[in-house]
């Protein structure tokens, strides 16, 4: 992370901080050489690290007040990550503040070739989380290199993409011009999810392997196959799970059917542009990019080509199952179709095989995504299983620490009001009265001792007591509110805690 401020002659070890850990490596090291992203300046305060001995199985029936220990980690991480900021003087390039966004940090290298442009869109893209000025809430800044608006009615497509909500569509919030990195630029706001990659680096990410597999296979029809290849398809070679595929296809379906009834065309159905957030939750990226980048102000009606573009997004998911059960990329290419599909019939179902030959052939008619429904079948009602099940996982930790800001603040209050010697002559604040009632109980909560006379530690005598409190408390309030409902002619009585 520090290589490019060190310089590359540097062999010095390089030093970086992260959560109070200190790591070292040197400049020409793999770890540098994969880390071109600018070092991450993460606040103070407490990083929570996972032990080893959490991964084991709880106990059965073993009592917890806090959540798990894995789903807090992970929920740390995230909010670490949309904390990370960059350091202004080492990245003068990268603006502090983008029309209502501020606080940039880049989520990819920034491209300093101008060769290097978008395998999607063509052109010099950019992307970065910022802060929204408005709402305080973090976004993703898709900034378009050099690109000039000249016609506004390209946000037409763009009023209508706002206005589609889905749970596996990242949502776009708005689109702006800007010349805040000097130049013309096209910005696209999106929402941000932290801790996402895409479906290409989560399960493609040595391409070359699996490419290697499928020339191995071709090779051995002529018996001249290569050291180490196999001799066609094999069976169970490293593939995906059937039930994850399906369940990424009911993900990917349920987003185009979405789209698709709203009039409009997803376009971006492409594994680099496709985020994976948990262990298989699926959003579609960068939507309503094309519709901008490429709008003809010579087309008399922008709608008209939306048949088409929809067409193409079948064909496009055919191609992102294809890949996902071969586990390769290489597998859509026209050379390695036939031994893909090979592939599929050997080691999964007909109703995959079938769906994917529906999605990349050519049916003679227009192809709906509604026509896959049947295909998906019965298999659709196991992810709502799992979805409900995952949301009963969700709700029963958050009900864990429902009641933990409650207790936060009575603690606090305790800790206001107890020990305050330098107010000793002001009779509100002196340990008398109402005051020592509290003092007695702040020792009676944490100060037992057990019939050794030795510490007692136990967090479910805190808790209970505190929660007795509570409900005295609540009983104190009503019984003061109907003694004033009933002498309303009369001033209100003024009870004291020892009352």
């Amino acid at each position: 992370m520090q290589q490019q401020a060190m310089g590359p002659a540097s062999t010095a070890p390089a030093m970086h901080d992260f959560g109070g850990t200190t790591y070292f490596y040197t400049a020409g090291s793999q770890h540098a050489r994969h880390s071109p992203l600018p070092a991450a300046l993460l606040p103070g305060g407490h990083l929570f690290h996972l032990p080893h001995t959490a991964l084991m199985k709880p106990k059965a029936n073993q009592p917890s007040f806090f959540m798990q220990d894995e789903l807090r980690l992970d929920t740390l991480r995230r909010q670490y990550l949309l904390a990370a900021q960059i350091d202004p003087v080492q990245h003068p390039d990268i603006p502090s503040e983008v029309d209502n966004y501020h606080t940039l940090y880049p989520l990819e290298p920034v491209p300093r070739d101008p060769k290097h442009r978008s395998s999607t869109f063509g052109f010099i893209t950019s992307c970065y989380k910022s802060i929204s000025a408005k709402d305080a809430m973090a976004y993703c800044l898709t900034r378009i290199h050099g690109f000039h608006m000249v016609n506004s009615k390209c946000m037409l497509f763009t009023d209508m993409w706002k206005k589609i909500q889905h749970s596996n569509i990242v949502q776009l919030r708005e689109v702006f011009t800007t010349k805040a990195f000097g130049e013309h630029s096209l910005v696209f706001v999106h929402d941000y999810h932290p801790g996402a990659e895409t479906l290409m680096a989560h399960h493609f990410n040595n391409p070359q392997q699996n490419k290697d597999f499928f020339e191995g296979a071709a090779a051995g029809k002529g018996n001249k196959t290569k050291p180490g290849m196999v001799n066609g398809p094999r069976q169970h070679a490293g593939l995906l799970p059937e039930s994850l595929i399906w369940c990424y296809v009911v993900q990917l379906s349920s987003a185009l059917r979405t789209i698709h009834a709203a009039g409009l065309a997803c376009r971006v159905m492409d594994p680099t542009k496709i985020l994976i957030t948990g262990k298989s939750r699926l959003r579609v990226n960068c939507v309503g990019i094309f519709d901008v980048l490429t709008f003809d102000v010579n087309q008399s009606n922008p709608m008209a080509l939306i048949p088409q573009f929809q067409q193409e997004d079948l064909l496009s998911l055919g191609k992102v199952v294809l890949a996902l059960a071969c586990n390769s990329v290489a597998g859509i290419q026209r050379e390695f179709l036939q031994k893909a599909m090979e592939l599929v019939t050997l080691n999964y179902s007909s109703d995959l095989k079938n769906l994917i030959l529906y999605l990349l052939t050519n049916q003679g008619r227009p192809k709906s995504v509604n026509d896959i429904m049947p295909m998906i079948g019965a298999r659709f009602y196991t992810q709502l299983d799992a979805a409900h099940m995952r949301c009963d996982v969700i709700e029963a930790e958050l009900a864990k620490e429902v009641e933990n800001g409650r207790l936060f603040r009575l603690l606090c209050k305790l800790g206001i009001i107890n020990d305050r010697p330098g107010l000793g002559l002001d009779s509100d604040w002196s340990e008398t009265g109402d005051r020592y009632l509290l003092k007695l109980f702040r020792d009676y909560l944490f100060h037992q001792v057990t019939e050794s006379g030795e510490p007692w530690i136990d967090m479910a005598h805190v808790v209970q007591c505190l929660n007795k409190v509570r409900l005295f408390v609540c009983l104190f309030v009503s019984l003061n509110n109907s003694l004033f409902m009933r002498s309303s002619n009369q001033p209100a009585s003024r009870f004291s805690l020892k009352s």
